[in-house]
């Protein structure tokens, strides 16, 4: 593959920058003819097949063919070439990671799933890390010269712009996205968790056509991505979603934020667990009763449970539902999205969290707001967090 594009890219040439208009068009539309393509951006038919012609030859951009029409001539469909270049999204979790592989157009080459990993803040979980994602490319079949981006997810406060993490792997004075880059060989660029799963989403999930969109993240933590006008959201810093940390309870329950009364104290994974561990110990019945303090079941076991219809599981999560809905209904307050969608670990559950959430909703939102807003499940679930970051890891490459 040819890099004229990449290394007029790194000049910011205003021919670089249409490029990547262009580029952006069909990531967000597929493939269309000149002279639409024209209209969308606002520029002239020759100027537009100047460019095409110029993608073409550095193989960006392949010539579809002839676009069927009812009369008239019959205009040339352009769009992206798959071959062209290729993506990795990095989904990290607590315990285990989720890797996977797109061509230029965006369709999923390779996906591996739970790729057993601990995720801790320290050195050798790093570098465990990077030796992952090396052994991933290694196994893949494609030219690794033709790899462009890499995209990170990581958990808590992130900030994309800069490539620094505040919360995990932050023990260097470095962005952590150039640390990675010399560990792992390829450029790399990081986002924070649920932003990705929501990109994930809005790209290649349940959203359609919708502009004004929030993604619950209702996994170990609690978060939640925003799109604004078609727009993910970041804040100036990159810390926006951190909806678990919004203090509500005046409860004496730890965050591992560090502050008292979180969100997430009685509203997430973690909450779930530590609950349903609380009252077994106090003598409540679950399938999952005999499980002892010395080998505690893992969080994916209580959402077994729920969907085995354990009462005591099914109770808890439904409450949790109810404090969640609370709070989700002053977003919609806030924001008057048209789409909330329920993401993450707990979403699984299906009903038995997602009813309980519409019914706080209902009670505690203005009708007026909330019947504009759709509330639905995640329709890619667990794989959304790494079809977005492979999403990130190109659109952060070509988008101005």
């Amino acid at each position: 593959m040819k890099q004229n594009l990449l290394k007029e890219m790194e000049t910011g040439s205003k021919n670089a920058l249409l490029k990547k208009r262009i580029i952006t068009h069909y990531i967000y539309n597929g493939s269309s003819t000149i002279t639409d393509l024209a209209r969308e951006l606002d520029l002239s038919v020759p100027t537009i097949t100047k460019f095409i012609n110029e993608m073409c030859e550095d193989n960006y951009i392949n010539d579809y063919g002839k676009l069927e029409t009812s009369s008239g001539r019959h205009p040339s469909l352009y769009g992206l070439n798959p071959e062209s270049g290729y993506f990795i999204g990095v989904d990290i979790k607590k315990f285990a990671i989720n890797i996977g592989l797109i061509n230029f157009k965006g369709d999923m080459v390779e996906i591996k799933m739970n790729i057993p990993y601990k995720f801790e803040n320290t050195q050798e979980a790093l570098e465990e890390l990077c030796a992952l994602i090396r052994n991933f490319i290694k196994g893949t079949e494609i030219n690794d010269k033709k790899i462009m981006n890499i995209c990170i997810n990581i958990s808590g406060r992130v900030n994309p712009e800069s490539g620094y993490s505040f919360s995990m792997f932050n023990f260097s004075e470095r962005p952590l996205a150039d640390v990675l880059n010399e560990k792992i060989g390829y450029p790399v660029c990081i986002d924070n968790d649920t932003r990705a799963m929501t990109y994930g989403e809005h790209m290649q999930g349940c959203v359609k056509g919708e502009k004004d969109i929030i993604f619950v993240n209702i996994s170990w933590g609690l978060g939640i991505g925003i799109i604004i006008d078609g727009k993910v959201y970041t804040g100036k810093s990159g810390f926006s979603g951190e909806f678990g940390h919004v203090n509500v309870f005046d409860n004496e329950i730890l965050c591992h934020c560090g502050k008292k009364g979180c969100l997430e104290t009685e509203a997430s994974g973690s909450a779930l667990h530590r609950i349903l561990l609380e009252r077994i110990g106090s003598g409540e019945s679950s399938i999952l009763s005999k499980r002892t303090a010395e080998n505690p079941p893992t969080l994916d076991e209580i959402i077994t449970a729920v969907n085995k219809e354990d009462l005591l599981c099914i109770e808890i999560v439904e409450e949790i539902g109810q404090k969640l809905g609370r709070q989700i209904a002053g977003l919609i307050s806030i924001f008057n999205p048209e789409l909330v969608i329920i993401g993450g670990t707990l979403s699984s559950t299906g009903d038995y969290i997602v009813q309980p959430i519409k019914t706080a909703i209902r009670k505690y939102s203005l009708n007026l707001v909330n019947k504009d807003a759709t509330v639905t499940v995640s329709k890619l679930k667990d794989k959304a967090g790494v079809v977005g970051a492979c999403m990130l890891a190109r659109s952060r490459m070509f988008e101005i």
